[in-house]
């Protein structure tokens, strides 16, 4: 079962925030946020839920938590209204420059997160480009940091295998492709997108592909550890846990 307000978590620092990595990546996205006439900072407040800023310049996308600096806001009475946004494109009650948050949201907003679902929720025909399958592949590891990070912080399932998990930086990723960063501190998990300095324990996919069919589940976790195809080092009981928690990725994302 999904819980709403873990689900809220998940839409916000996993999808969501996935809009960064997309707008360094994607052309077309690139594109949209060079058009900007000036900088845009929508923010979310989701009562009970998350509040995150999402700060969009001709530069690109950054989230940053909380709504200061925001120049428009809409609100969510509940963590399931912000869940309709996501899937079924409902907005909130704008609360702050109106006019900027409908004429945002209903424009380049839309087009962002149309790009970023057409690359998480990929069609056969697109994958068989390659450098689509690639990039594809690349957000949807972002995606799934920010779920495991959110899950682990607000899933009560997740909660219990993070609390499990000693403080340190574990780093995930994809040989020469994508790393990320979840760090543990007090058992609570944050996502940092770049490799550790100091990584407690490592968990490394050998290839791209073999990256997308284990997200996709057409290929085999345990086949590809026993082929040396995964690489686990440091406290393994850390990944452990991570693995119990994408487990949870899987139900919310899925």
């Amino acid at each position: 079962m999904k819980e709403a307000k873990a689900l809220a978590y998940v839409n916000m620092y996993g999808v969501l925030c996935t809009l960064e990595n997309l707008c360094e990546l994607d052309e077309e996205a690139k594109k949209i946020c060079q058009s900007l006439k000036k900088p845009v900072s929508l923010c979310f407040d989701v009562s009970g839920g998350p509040c995150c800023t999402f700060n969009f310049t001709k530069d690109g996308c950054k989230m940053s938590e909380g709504s200061y600096g925001c120049t428009c806001k809409m609100n969510f009475s509940s963590p399931e209204k912000f869940n309709a946004l996501i899937d079924d494109a409902k907005p909130g009650v704008p609360v702050k420059n109106i006019p900027q948050v409908l004429s945002f949201l209903l424009g380049p907003f839309t087009k962002l997160t149309d790009l970023l679902v057409k690359y998480l929720q990929p069609k056969d025909e697109d994958l068989k480009n390659r450098d689509f399958f690639e990039k594809s592949t690349i957000l949807t590891m972002y995606t799934i940091g920010g779920a495991i990070c959110a899950l682990a912080n607000n899933d009560s399932i997740s909660k219990q295998s993070a609390s499990y998990i000693c403080d340190g930086d574990i780093q995930m990723g994809i040989t020469g492709a994508v790393y990320v960063t979840v760090r543990a501190r007090d058992h609570h998990l944050e996502l940092i997108k770049e490799k550790p300095d100091t990584p407690r324990a490592i968990m490394e996919f050998k290839t791209i592909d073999l990256a997308n069919g284990l997200f996709n589940g057409t290929a085999s976790t345990m086949a590809e550890l026993c082929a040396g195809n995964i690489y686990m080092s440091g406290m393994i009981n850390m990944i452990d846990n991570v693995n119990r928690i994408l487990d949870r990725v899987a139900v919310y994302l899925g």
